[in-house]
């Protein structure tokens, strides 16, 4: 897994009136997506997360849609976003944020076991929150900045 990283006449020139971020974004002609993603053995290639929403914790790379692909698949969740809060000790934790079905139930211990029995013990959230709903764009895309921001209110570094 990488980033995805593109270069063509159809690559935007730059961001309007933003030299910075055009420098960030555009090294040496590539167009760095913040897309990650893998090209498999027939040349496919499969986006599978976004770099800046990488979560490092005890010096492993763990990718929040991975872990959401296995949170949905359990019988009680509508909605689940995977977010990166402190901590302490590794630096950085894994939560999801999860809004259930009507009518189901679900704790928060059964829902980190189903993570456990699913993909590797370091990737399984350390916690769960459980919310009506999660905020969304007008889109509906999940808007995981604003989970993460009352986590890392008043923190010297902000994801």
């Amino acid at each position: 897994m990488g980033e995805i990283v593109t270069r063509s006449d159809l690559v935007m020139k730059g961001y309007w009136r933003n030299p910075e971020a055009t420098a960030d974004t555009i090294k040496n002609g590539w167009l760095l997506t913040g897309d990650m993603g893998y090209m498999d053995e027939s040349g496919y290639l499969f986006i599978m997360d976004r770099s800046k929403d990488m979560i490092i914790s005890g010096g492993e790379n763990v990718y929040p849609r991975e872990i959401e692909e296995v949170i949905i698949q359990h019988r009680a969740i509508r909605e689940v976003a995977v977010i990166v809060v402190p901590d302490l000790k590794w630096g950085e934790a894994i939560k999801a944020v999860v809004a259930l079905l009507t009518g189901q139930s679900a704790a928060e211990e059964e829902l980190i076991a189903f993570c456990k029995d699913n993909i590797a013990s370091y990737k399984k959230p350390k916690s769960i929150d459980f919310v009506d709903e999660l905020p969304k764009n007008n889109y509906g895309k999940i808007l995981k900045r604003e989970l993460r921001a009352k986590y890392w209110k008043g923190k010297e570094r902000k994801v």
